[in-house]
């Protein structure tokens, strides 16, 4: 006789055991001969040794299926446990335009043209630079690219920024805490994670730093090694703030620069970093310039009518400020 202690780490009990236990009572039908029982998210199992470590091995696949595709099904189920391969590599591959499974088997992938231009440059280049208006899907199509490539394994942790505050990062003004300042200004970045990882596996990833948001000021003096980041609402990043995030780069990492030209709160005597690297960075091998337009807009239909209206006004794309910087 054996027995044996599962742990479904960082795994919802309820995703993945079913409603009722559904899904549990369906895995009890595969091994009649075995006793098993759940209590939260430990398995415990009793029976013939054999029989009991062909359940850890199948449980354990089960969880990898679970952990890549956000979902577990009765037919996932059913079939990787009839099935006499260990591997199951056909019922692991991702389709090809797929980015990454989100939650409940949530499917993300590029929507548009210039979001495929992203993925497809991803691949090729080690900074990219993704600059266009509001919904385009420039932050989540970085996120969702990071996020697959942790799950890959290609990179051992991801890194989000943004400028925290948009003129001058000054904090203190706010109530609460360190983490109370930052929050309202790294939300959007929280927002895309929890589409694409379960709860308990993005707050495991956030306690023990394999995810971590912060601002741009807590990049200096930093390298970034073997990582995902993402630099979001760069255009509110000063040249000098740029600079300084540009160099953080370190051995087999990438990094994702996103940012909205038409909508810069720096102060009118400062010029954005993004602005500056666009026209000083463009030609250097490696280096990727994606712009997205309204065509690229996936939010409400009436976000792209918005866009184009503010795009006719040039008084609101703030032309004083690029000129004079150049004086």
């Amino acid at each position: 006789m054996g027995e044996k202690e599962i742990i479904l780490e960082d795994i919802n009990p309820v995703e993945f055991f079913g409603v009722n236990d559904s899904n549990l009572e369906l895995i009890k039908k595969y091994f009649p001969k075995l006793k098993i029982g759940v209590r939260g998210s430990q398995i415990k199992v009793i029976g013939d040794e054999t029989e009991t470590a062909k359940f850890e091995e199948k449980i354990r696949l089960l969880m990898l299926y679970y952990e890549k595709f956000g979902r577990l099904l009765k037919p996932d189920i059913a079939r990787m446990l009839e099935s006499e391969s260990e591997t199951m590599d056909e019922e692991f591959k991702t389709p090809k335009d797929v980015i990454v499974h989100g939650r409940h088997g949530k499917i993300i992938k590029a929507r548009t043209i210039n979001q495929q231009k992203m993925v497809e440059s991803f691949n090729k280049n080690d900074l990219i630079f993704a600059i266009g208006p509001a919904g385009t899907g420039k932050t989540y199509t970085a996120v969702a690219l990071a996020v697959r490539a942790l799950k890959d394994k290609e990179v051992k942790r991801i890194i989000l920024t943004r400028p925290a505050v948009e003129a001058g990062e000054n904090l203190g003004f706010l109530p609460g805490d360190l983490r109370d300042k930052l929050d309202p200004y790294l939300q959007p970045l929280y927002d895309a994670l929890r589409d694409m990882l379960p709860p308990q596996k993005l707050l495991s990833y956030l306690e023990d730093g394999t995810i971590e948001i912060a601002p741009l000021a807590f990049m200096r003096g930093r390298t970034l090694n073997d990582a995902i980041v993402i630099l979001d609402e760069a255009q509110n990043a000063s040249i000098n703030q740029l600079k300084m995030f540009l160099t953080r780069m370190g051995e087999y990492s990438r990094f994702f620069v996103t940012g909205d030209v038409t909508q810069i709160d720096l102060p009118r005597n400062q010029r954005s970093g993004l602005i500056h690297a666009k026209e000083h960075l463009h030609n250097i091998s490696g280096i990727d310039f994606i712009i997205l337009d309204s065509r690229d807009v996936i939010r409400h239909k009436l976000v792209t009518k918005i866009i184009n209206a503010y795009e006719k006004d040039q008084e609101l794309k703030r032309p004083k400020q690029d000129s004079s910087s150049k004086k």
